[in-house]
């Protein structure tokens, strides 16, 4: 009976030992851990398994911590990754070795490496990067019959030295470029740059790397780079020819898609219609290219639409401007010709009038023209009384000018 009892201990202790994981197994920490930037905001994380790991059945993988700039954390299998990401602030991460499918075993020790921060003094990077992008219709090439430019602007760093020139590149998948064309402040130095035509992809879903360094002979500038989401900065274009035709109180408005590589169905819309009498406009959200409504047929109205990038084909992004507004309806104001007129007629009898006042007052009139002077006329008051006397061989003619009372009376003899 004892042997039997040894017999079944031991096949317990057997059994055991194969449904337990092997306490003595110890998972090593990889090897060779680096950090490399290999383009502009993007490094390659690489590392080796460790030699020195016991072969086991035991499925290993990495545990990766990225410590900065922002702290993330993924498990993978691979031993590198590339990863796009701003730099200006250095880099830093941590792996691990750990089991992938049985997590009973306890991981690895970390292993770290860091990326550096550029060198430069504080305070003479840019500040305020902002950029957009836009798309335009290229009729010179089949193959690619959309063209995005890129417009981009920044502040000169509060400690950068008046001879400080910033030159700006963006990074879009493989493809670098640098600026050629610049706007610069009182001072010369660059505050803006514009690409006509870049390698951008307006319906890519890839980060849009932009990075600005700079030169000067009284200090060293630090550089800055920045990441920017394709759809958090296209400047989408507004509705092309829009058209409304109003019927009695029927009215049809209908515009085409923006100038975009995206198809029709990818855009929403919104449509302003403001009545000028009322003064009060309505917004109506749209997915077609055509809205028919009804309004009363006795004020004026105008019309604008505007559209965005449905978040049907991509994440929701900016919307473009309004289109240039439409006149619809009945205009019941004067044309500004005649308010014009009116206006003009309006000036000038205030200014007679105010002259009028003046020269009533200051006597002006009279004395720019004077009263002519003319002699009393006494003609019809006066009675002619002619006595005719004759003495000898003389003749006297006496005439007398009797005037009525209050007249003053003239005698003239003539011999």
């Amino acid at each position: 009976m004892a042997p039997e009892l040894l017999i079944l201990l031991g096949a317990a202790v057997i059994l055991q030992a194969d449904l337990l994981p092997d306490k003595k197994f110890l998972l090593l920490p990889p090897v060779n851990f680096t950090i490399k930037a290999v383009n502009l905001a993007q490094v390659l994380l690489r590392w080796e398994p460790n030699p020195d790991q016991e072969q086991s059945n035991v499925q290993l993988g990495y545990h990766v911590k990225i410590n900065a700039p922002q702290e993330e954390e993924y498990e993978t299998r691979n031993t590198e990754r590339s990863l796009v990401t701003i730099l200006h602030k250095g880099f830093s991460a941590s792996v691990q070795t750990v089991p992938w499918s049985d997590h009973s075993l306890q991981a690895s020790s970390w292993v770290s490496a860091e990326l550096k921060a550029p060198p430069g003094s504080p305070g003479t990077e840019i500040v305020n990067l902002t950029c957009t992008t836009n798309t335009k219709s290229d009729n010179y090439t089949h193959f690619q019959p959309y063209q995005v430019s890129l417009h981009c602007t920044w502040l000169v760093g509060k400690d950068a030295p008046d001879d400080t020139q910033y030159f700006l590149y963006y990074r879009y998948r493989s493809r670098t470029e640098e600026c050629q064309e610049y706007s610069k402040d009182v001072l010369q130095r660059n505050v803006a740059c514009w690409f006509p035509r870049t390698f951008i992809n307006s319906k890519g879903r890839d980060s849009l790397a932009v990075y600005v360094n700079g030169s000067s002979k009284e200090a060293a500038i630090k550089p800055f780079d920045q990441l920017f989401a394709l759809h958090a900065i296209d400047r989408v274009n507004p509705p092309a020819n829009v058209t409304a035709e109003l019927k009695g109180t029927c009215l049809s408005i209908h515009w085409e898609k923006p100038v975009s590589a995206f198809p029709s169905h990818c855009f929403d819309y919104e449509v302003k219609i403001y009545n000028a009498k009322k003064g009060y406009f309505q917004t109506e959200r749209m997915t077609t290219n055509t809205l028919i409504t009804i309004i009363d047929d006795v004020s004026k109205y105008y019309i604008q639409v505007r559209a965005a990038v449905s978040s049907v084909c991509r994440a929701t992004g900016l919307w473009s401007e309004w289109s240039q507004p439409i006149y619809v309806g009945k205009d019941d104001q004067k044309p500004w010709t005649e308010w014009f007129l009116i206006a003009v007629m309006m000036i000038i009898c205030f200014i007679l009038l105010i002259f009028s006042l003046i020269c009533r007052i200051c006597h002006l009139w009279t004395k720019l023209f004077p009263p002519v002077p003319v002699p009393k006329s006494n003609i019809n008051d006066f009675f002619v009384i002619i006595n005719n006397e004759k003495t000898g061989s003389t003749e006297t003619e006496v005439i007398s000018y009797v005037e009525e009372a209050g007249f003053e009376t003239l005698e003239d003899s003539v011999f």
